[in-house]
């Protein structure tokens, strides 16, 4: 269908989504509805394989895609990401047919997909039982699983981790819906308990390599890739305050008596101001275009990849978090100076989008991608690999 076609598809959706932003955050339902809207667009199976029933896209269009959405919905844009991670994810696997099989009933059905591997929370424990295994234990966020049709989780078998999908709705599956947080607030990232729910064995994607396995580098791309994610989601929510807050500058502001002009946009603070924060972002968006482009090689590289050309695809992306992360604060903070007391109003909603900033950027702290960056800079090293790095 081409880039520019699914990015037309994606303004289209993101259009219904940013008409009533406001009032659907405000009624906090699970987005069930949102997800529903993904699916009949067609968005769900971008990545799926052509000729596996999907669309066959890249990782360049799912990103393209994600910037329209995420700028209307920071909450959809996030679920559609991580969706889009987790079926990638399954390629990551000395599985085929299970990733073909998955692929295909993706295809199809039109499945929604989440996760459950938070790397902060203690391990899911799974015990061997006939034909698979049995899983227990609790994870405190898991964004989009009480949403999901299929979930990707990861669990602890003895001193080996093992990644298995299950089915969203299966017997022993406990969705909390404790999810109450400052933003975010569609993101369906509740905890999630599991009591002895059955994990076939036809359903485990495989265990995580040990280090030296030719597969490690490859496999450890995954963190990587929500990273990537969460960088464009950023970057997305500061696009969407920008633009409202222009409209709303605009049609609605009035100009502050000591400026010396009849209109707001003609006040030359408020004209620097935007200008300003909006080439800084376009700066940052091409930034994470370069990382997105770094971590779709390294995909391509398979196990032949090495672990340089890892680290420097981690430097890559956390120089893309790192401003992102700051930017969207910023941004989201500073169009309040730019459209005036009266957008406060809360049927207006401009706070959303500082809320939705800060809480993203809460994930996992900004300092830390920094100091990475700046280690790498002074002394040649690359991140550790971690669930966050």
């Amino acid at each position: 269908m081409g880039r520019q076609r699914w990015v037309d598809v994606a303004r289209v959706v993101a259009g219904k989504l940013a008409a009533d932003a406001v009032e659907r955050e405000r009624a906090g339902a699970e987005p069930l509805a949102e997800v529903a809207l993904l699916r009949e667009s067609g968005l769900l199976t971008l990545l799926v394989p052509a000729d596996r029933g999907g669309h066959g896209e890249d990782w360049a269009t799912a990103h393209a895609v994600l910037a329209e959405i995420a700028a209307a919905d920071a909450s959809v844009g996030h679920l559609l990401g991580y969706h889009y991670l987790h079926v990638w994810r399954t390629t990551l696997f000395a599985n085929p047919d299970l990733t073909e099989r998955l692929d295909r009933d993706t295809a199809e059905h039109g499945w929604f997909w989440a996760g459950v591997a938070n790397p902060r929370d203690d391990a899911l424990v799974l015990s061997d039982v006939d034909g698979g295994y049995l899983v227990n234990g609790r994870k405190f966020f898991a964004t989009g699983a009480s949403v999901a049709d299929r979930l990707v989780v990861s669990g602890a078998l003895g001193d080996r981790k093992l990644t298995f999908t299950l089915d969203a709705r299966a017997p022993g599956i406990r969705y909390l819906g404790d999810w109450d947080n400052l933003g975010q607030r569609l993101s369906a990232s509740g905890g999630v308990e599991f009591t002895d729910v059955h994990v076939p064995a036809a359903d485990v994607l495989g265990v995580q390599p040990a280090p030296g396995d030719p597969r490690a580098q490859r496999d450890s791309l995954a963190p990587l890739g929500f990273q990537l994610v969460l960088s464009r989601v950023l970057a997305a929510i500061g696009r969407g305050a920008l633009v409202g807050a222009a409209r709303y500058t605009r049609e609605t502001s009035r100009a502050w008596p000591a400026s010396g002009v009849d209109r707001a946009v003609d006040d030359p603070h408020v004209l620097a101001g935007y200008g300003s924060l909006l080439s800084r972002l376009e700066a940052a968006d091409l930034l994470v275009d370069a990382a997105t482009t770094a971590f779709t090689d390294a995909a391509a590289r398979g196990e032949a990849l090495t672990a340089d050309e890892r680290g420097r695809t981690s430097i890559r992306i956390s120089h893309a978090k790192v401003v992102t992360s700051e930017l969207a604060v910023e941004i989201t903070s500073k169009v309040f100076e730019f459209t005036g007391a009266r957008a406060t109003a809360a049927r207006h909603g401009v706070d959303r989008f500082w809320r939705n900033a800060r809480t993203l950027t809460l994930h996992d702290p900004t300092v830390y991608k920094a100091a990475e960056v700046g280690r790498h800079l002074l002394t040649g090293e690359f991140p550790a690999q971690s669930g966050y790095s």
